[in-house]
């Protein structure tokens, strides 16, 4: 007996086995890629490979968050920017900003210093090394300034940098007030009187800061998950705040 089909449903079939197997073909091209450049960089973590919009030329994402580019065999890095030139913006700092990111809701705050100003309403969490001039630069210049905002202060010290930061860190967080203990600090340069000695988060705080990509300090983290380092002005980061409350 023969049996027919209309021809839509051989052609929406055949389009569906093609489909399937054009997605294939691609995931074992970009694991073939991402091999092939792990075996090169093996002192390296590839975190991922996809295609770039240009033919044979594929985007690898380098832990932490470094993106270049590659051709199929892994034979040839592109370090730089792709720039899309009708759109006239750099693919590479897109990608950059998407990978810069990270759930806010999940930040241990219990873990922070605290500080509400007005009505608290928009959140920002800020990673700071107490020896860095920079987070005092911010503290004084720019989150002083600010109002109707809750900041989520994370004590992390960076040894490398600062050798004595992690003593300091300590010293703050076993004060009875924490918060009086870090602006003493961060604004009149005087530390709290006690041993350091108390159960604190400070190794627990490098992990998480290390997990979301914080390698400098200050690092700040906004409501929508965007993680900018350095210490902006106030006017950007008003305007980040801005966009991380709508997003």
């Amino acid at each position: 007996m023969n049996v027919s089909f209309p021809l839509s449903r051989t052609v929406l079939a055949l389009a569906t086995v093609l489909t399937f197997a054009a997605c294939a073909n691609a995931a074992n091209e970009t694991e073939s890629v991402k091999s092939a450049v792990q075996k090169k960089l093996p002192q390296r973590k590839i975190e991922s490979v996809r295609p770039s919009p240009v033919k044979g030329v594929f985007e690898v994402v380098i832990a932490p968050r470094q993106v270049v580019y590659t051709d199929a065999k892994a034979d040839f890095m592109f370090v730089g920017d792709m720039v899309d030139l009708k759109r006239q913006v750099s693919l590479t700092e897109e990608r950059m900003n998407e990978l810069m990111k990270t759930d806010f809701n999940k930040l241990p705050f219990e873990s922070a210093i605290k500080v509400v100003k007005g009505n608290g309403s928009r959140r920002v969490a800020v990673f700071s090394d107490p020896d860095c001039p920079f987070c005092k630069k911010l503290e004084q210049e720019t989150l002083s300034k600010l109002d109707n905002v809750t900041i989520y202060n994370f004590v992390f010290p960076i040894a490398s940098l600062h050798p004595d930061a992690a003593r300091k860190s300590a010293l703050i967080w076993c004060a009875e007030d924490k918060l009086v203990a870090w602006n003493n600090w961060m604004f009149n340069g005087t530390l709290p009187d006690n041993k350091g000695d108390c159960a604190h988060p400070i190794s627990a705080l490098q992990k998480v800061g290390e997990d979301i990509g914080v390698n400098a300090t200050p690092t700040i983290v906004f409501e929508n998950g965007q993680i900018i380092p350095g210490a902006i002005d106030s006017a950007t980061f008003e305007t980040q705040l801005s966009m991380g409350k709508k997003s």
